[in-house]
């Protein structure tokens, strides 16, 4: 009888240890998920704020792309209007062009005569004068042509005229003015370049 109370006495000892063994490890257990709780939310946590931190670099970046093109705009913008005020009369001068020629040749064709006499002579050269203080506030210029080197951009060749007294590629004469608005070509001159001769004996 001794023997088996002391076995059933060891028996339910190991049975209270394995169930302390199992109490403490499942204390341990939850104490070990307490613990790493903190850590978890911790990384949570920093993983938002990096995604955040992300976001607002994203937005910023955009934002001062937006603000570059906006920028660009308005100088672009800027450029188009002070064009468009340059130019804007363009067409009205260039029909005013024609008037010129006209009274520039109707003096040429009284010169001869005493200016100071001739009414009409006068009157034409205020005409012009009121025209060509017209042509300076909007910054029309003549462009330069007589013994000047022909420049295709500036000067149109109506013909060339063999000659020894002038060097090649020289402009000799002026048909018709041209004209500069700004520093834009607003009518090419119509001009007569210089060739040099040819001597009858290297044509035969």
């Amino acid at each position: 009888m001794t023997g088996e109370k002391e076995a059933k006495k060891d028996t339910e000892s190991l049975e209270a240890d394995t169930e302390n063994k199992k109490k403490l490890k499942s204390v341990a257990s939850k104490a070990d998920k307490k613990k790493n709780k903190p850590n978890k939310l911790l990384d949570q946590l920093k993983s938002e704020k990096e995604a955040a931190e992300q976001e607002a670099k994203d937005t910023y970046d955009k934002f001062l792309r937006i603000s570059a093109e906006f920028d660009n705009y308005k100088k672009r913008t800027a450029r188009e209007m002070d064009e468009f005020r340059k130019f804007a009369n363009e067409s009205l001068l260039m029909k005013l062009l024609p008037v010129v020629d006209n009274l520039e040749r109707a003096i040429s064709s009284i010169q001869e005569k005493k200016f100071s006499e001739n009414s009409i002579g006068e009157g034409l050269g205020l005409t012009l004068k009121e025209i060509l203080d017209v042509f300076e506030t909007f910054q029309v210029k003549p462009i330069e042509s007589l013994n000047k080197p022909f420049d295709p951009n500036f000067h149109q060749a109506v013909m060339q005229e063999e000659t020894e007294e002038i060097e090649e590629n020289i402009i000799m004469k002026e048909f018709q003015k041209g004209y500069m608005i700004q520093n834009r070509l607003l009518r090419a001159a119509m001009v007569v370049v210089a060739k040099a001769k040819t001597n009858k004996s290297d044509n035969s």
